[in-house]
């Protein structure tokens, strides 16, 4: 979006999702499942209740909630970031909201199923920045949204958990980004670099 109607309103959004991750980070150390669900509940009811939901208002008053995968603890999964030798920087058009820079910072190294996988780490470049994990994979543009889900948007809090080279991925936290919902949104969609060649049935399915 370009500048918001009402600023206020959203920096309360962010604030809330902040707090909301919070909590997940908190409650995920001994029962990830019940921080899953708890994450759910409540981004379901900022969608229908609040001024800057992506839900278009039309549909809030009858929308039943979005589209999850049930909860798989194997997807729940450590991986280790290796910083990129060279950081390189590029552009992501934004239609009416110009440009968004960002930097490669490296990449992150996990398993799945006992193969190796990894996803790119990217720093969206500007006052403050902030870190992004966005990924595509076997299921996107058919059981999920095409242009890719988010792991990591530290500019609107979200934010599972770093320590030291390890960063939490847990795929059932997987979102999609506004513009799923309605057009009006722009977001930056995966780079093709983070297309995992495998299917990840966790996290937020496509909207209804």
């Amino acid at each position: 979006m370009t500048t918001p109607a009402n600023p206020l309103t959203l920096v309360h959004w962010r604030r809330t999702i902040a707090q909301l991750y919070a909590e997940v980070r908190a409650t995920s150390q001994t029962d990830p499942p019940l921080a899953a669900a708890t994450y759910r509940r409540a981004r379901d009811r900022l969608f229908v209740e609040h001024e800057d939901s992506p839900i278009p208002l039309p549909y809030r008053r009858h929308w039943r909630g979005a589209s999850w995968y049930p909860y798989d603890p194997a997807w729940r999964i450590v991986a280790t970031f290796v910083p990129a030798a060279v950081v390189t920087t590029f552009e992501i058009p934004l239609a009416a909201d110009g440009m968004l820079r960002c930097a490669r910072t490296g990449t992150v190294h996990f398993d799945v199923g006992g193969a190796e996988a990894r996803l790119a780490l990217y720093w969206l470049e500007g006052y403050g920045g902030g870190l992004w994990v966005p990924f595509s994979d076997a299921t996107s543009g058919v059981e999920t949204y095409g242009g890719g889900r988010y792991l990591y948007d530290t500019i609107k809090g979200a934010d599972l958990g770093i320590a030291g080279s390890e960063i939490l991925l847990d795929f059932n936290f997987a979102y999609n980004p506004s513009c799923a919902y309605d057009d009006r949104w722009s977001c930056p969609l995966s780079p093709p670099e983070n297309r995992l060649a495998f299917a990840v049935r966790a996290g937020e399915r496509v909207p209804a």
